[in-house]
């Protein structure tokens, strides 16, 4: 037991301080510490006692400069202490597990008294390379752990350097009137810690020393890293953050990029020694696209046969170069999808190819994978062939091109028909057609954002999905009819149907969308209720998506009649990956529209809006704006008399890109 009297001393914030005990308790001590405060302390607590008592009848202030004179006394025997030439002495002892005072006579020569135990101590808890205190007992490191200690210890000094030269260097790039050219090795190395801080947070693998770079350098503003990476040139205004955050694949493998130029040198010869290959160049194919639009995957003709149709939907044959296993197949597989924002996009596969070789570019022969479908004059299907082949395409048509040719041109007469017929028997089966405006948005070159609404059911883009509706319903069709596994879509029954027909109402259409069952990928083909076809996979798009570039490949196989080129193991496998790739793709693509749409309104702050109400509950409304079509809760006021389906004025009170956050209010 601790009695009154005894110099003791515990830690304080990894300080030694030492005090009397002026009173004691089996648990617990009344001390006098060397500042002159009363503390009631655990026993536990303590880490060394005196052997001699000392008088508790001084004065307060005697007493604590005693404490003190003390404190000052052990500091400066400590200086005599080389824990290093002790530790070495005793690390080989079989049991290396001594008392402070064995040690303290040790390194001193001396008998151990209350003031050379207590230096040894302190050392020992200053330094803690060579030894470590453990009630009472003072352990020996072994020379595995103080070389683990010192790899520590060194990295901890590279660290705080770290965090002072990069505080300096950041420093100056803040003070700088200009925009450095070059960056130094060092700063270079800070801003990039500071980066993955910003985009990852807690998680980064630096994020300590970034944190203590930015508080040393009074960046403490959440955005303050974002406008200093701005600031040295290594993000654009614009930085695409949840595009880092998810880690998505921007750039191509050096491998991909040496095969896809080995691709480009083979040439087109070799397609029409391919047996297995027709050649269609002798047909007039053309594309419908958008006018911006360089990846062209697939091409359309049509032909009138004794009052039946041969349509022909002509892929681009991605298969033939993308194989699985080689590293564009791998590069496809980590992508899962290509990615398309306002302001470019991340493709699947490399531009050369995708904008090259792969893309069914007028005049440029071309292999593909045809579809002749053969339609009755009512668009029932009544024969399909599926082959490999060679195509050129003649004609390079825009959506608006089309429109406009409707009535003038006989092919494209012909597709109008056709595609008439093809609605109405799909909503025959109970499909949902749901058109709604495209949100376009443009960035000009002064950096402003402007978004207009396009129709998505006009005449020539209905053209064209229901051209690949059919492709990839009968795709998918020849596959399962052949008991052969694939990747397929599917959609559920909907439950509460409030759209029929070809309704085109903004309200209905989007009461409807909140409530669609969500599609599943499966490897057994299943009815899609949305579509209104009994089997449904993608095969349209094998430039763009790995589900088409894979369903490609086993079709392949089929009509050639080899063995499957996917087990039914590898397409669950293949599910699975484009369920976690094209979810993130999906949630990246999503967060980049709504970052624009916020830039977009931050440049309207104040001003007035029209939302349509969609519904409206006792404390929560839900509206659409009209000119965005971004959905938006409000709370509802009190005696307000909204109703549905009607339009209301409200003014934008806040919008904030880079925090993800818009506010509004009523008008």
């Amino acid at each position: 037991m601790i009695i009154a009297g005894k110099l003791i001393e515990y830690l304080d914030n990894g300080r030694f301080i030492c005090a009397l005990v002026t009173e004691s308790q089996p648990k617990r001590l009344r001390l006098l510490n060397q500042n002159g405060r009363e503390v009631n302390l655990p026993v536990s607590r303590v880490v060394h006692c005196s052997n001699e008592v000392h008088s508790t009848e001084l004065s307060r202030e005697s007493l604590t400069r005693h404490l003190r004179d003390t404190t000052e006394k052990r500091g400066s025997l400590m200086d005599r202490i080389n824990l290093e030439e002790i530790w070495e002495l005793t690390a080989e002892e079989p049991n290396p597990s001594f008392s402070p005072a064995f040690l303290a006579e040790l390194i001193f020569g001396e008998e151990a008294n209350d003031d050379i135990v207590s230096a040894f101590l302190r050392s020992v808890f200053t330094d803690r390379l060579f030894f470590k205190y453990n009630e009472g007992r003072i352990k020996v490191n072994s020379p595995e752990q103080v070389e683990k200690l010192q790899i520590q210890r060194q990295k901890e000094e590279k660290k705080l350097q770290l965090i002072n030269d990069g505080a300096n260097a950041v420093t100056e790039l803040i003070t700088a009137k200009e925009t450095r050219n070059e960056l130094g090795p060092l700063l270079r190395e800070t801003l990039h810690i500071i980066r993955d801080y910003y985009v990852f947070g807690s998680e980064a693998k630096h994020a300590t020393i970034a944190k203590q770079i930015l508080k040393t350098t009074n960046l403490t503003k959440p955005h303050d890293p974002f406008h200093l990476l701005v600031k040295a040139g290594l993000w654009g205004a614009n930085e695409n953050i949840p595009l880092l955050r998810n880690e998505l694949p921007v750039n191509f493998s050096l491998e991909a990029r040496q095969q896809a130029e080995l691709i480009l040198q083979r040439g087109q010869d070799e397609l029409f020694k391919d047996s297995g290959r027709v050649d269609y160049c002798h047909l007039s194919p053309i594309t419908i696209d958008g006018p911006t639009t360089l990846d062209f995957d697939d091409a359309l003709t049509v032909e009138e046969q004794d009052g039946n149709y041969l349509v022909g939907i002509h892929i681009s044959d991605v298969a033939h170069y993308v194989r699985p296993g080689d590293p564009l197949f791998q590069e496809a597989m980590r992508r899962g999808t290509s990615i398309y924002f306002p302001e470019g996009q991340i493709p699947m596969l490399p531009r050369h190819l995708s904008q090259g070789i792969c893309s069914l570019i007028q005049d440029e022969t071309r292999a593909a994978f045809s579809f002749m479908i053969l339609l009755s004059g009512e668009a029932e299907v009544l024969k399909v062939k599926i082959v490999p082949s060679v195509i050129k395409v003649a004609r390079r048509l825009t959506y608006d091109q089309v429109d406009r040719m409707l009535e003038s041109d006989k092919e494209i007469g012909l597709f109008n028909m056709l595609r008439k017929k093809l609605r109405q028997r799909r909503i025959k089966n109970n499909a949902l057609l749901l058109p709604f405006p495209d949100v376009n948005i443009f960035i000009d070159h002064q950096g402003q954002v402007n978004v207009n609404l396009g129709k998505s059911d006009t005449p020539a883009r209905t053209i064209v999905s229901e051209m690949m509706i059919l492709t990839n319903s009968e795709a998918a069709k020849y596959v399962a009819d052949r008991m052969v596994p694939g990747l397929f879509r599917s959609q559920p029954v909907l439950k509460n149907r409030i759209v029929f027909g070809e309704d085109d109402d903004l309200f209905q259409n989007t009461l409807q969308r909140k409530q669609l069952p969500r599609g599943e990928f499966s490897t057994t083909a299943k009815p899609h209720s949305g579509l209104g076809v009994s089997h449904y996979t993608t095969v349209t798009s094998p430039i763009r998506r790995l589900l088409d570039l894979v369903m490609q490949h086993q079709l392949n196989t089929i009509v050639r009649r080899q063995e499957p080129c996917f087990t039914e193991e590898m397409c669950k496998d293949f599910t699975s990956v484009l369920s976690r790739t094209i979810s993130a793709a999906n949630n990246v693509r999503q967060q980049r529209q709504r970052y624009w749409l916020l830039k977009y309104l931050a440049d309207r702050k104040g001003q007035l809006m029209d939302a349509l109400i969609i519904q409206v509950g006792p404390k929560r409304a839900n509206l659409l704006l009209t000119d965005i079509l971004m959905d938006i809760d409000l709370p509802t006021p009190a005696g307000s008399g909204l109703t549905a389906n009607t339009i209301v004025k409200i003014r934008i009170v806040k919008s904030d890109p880079l925090d993800n956050v818009v506010r509004f209010d009523w008008g």
